[in-house]
């Protein structure tokens, strides 16, 4: 037998880089080389863009994602590439923001 995929997202135009399961909820939220977040159902429905703060975007200075974590209560935290922590609802709505200096892994 040959297993096949539960369903297939579709959504972002460049490679993804980051990616994370909230079995809980049933989303998978990722993260592409060129942004933005995008949360899928776990049935393959797009149903959010997560944007990062406006002032921070433009060409020249693209939020890159590198890491996404979901919470069961619904909350899913992302770090770009330049040091930015969000927390974002699962609605989509940006709910705080945090630079740092650190390298994170």
């Amino acid at each position: 037998d040959f297993a096949t995929p539960r369903a297939v997202l579709t959504g972002h135009d460049y490679e993804i880089t980051c990616a994370t399961i909230c079995a809980e909820l049933g989303l998978v939220i990722s993260g592409s080389k060129e942004g933005p977040c995008l949360i899928h159902s776990m049935n393959g429905d797009l149903l959010r863009t997560l944007e990062g703060p406006e002032t921070l975007e433009g060409p020249e200075n693209r939020l890159r994602p590198k890491l996404i974590q979901a919470s069961r209560e619904g909350h899913c935290v992302i770090y770009y590439e330049n040091g930015l922590f969000c927390v974002f609802s699962v609605n989509g709505r940006l709910q705080a923001t945090m630079e740092t200096d650190d390298k994170i892994k």
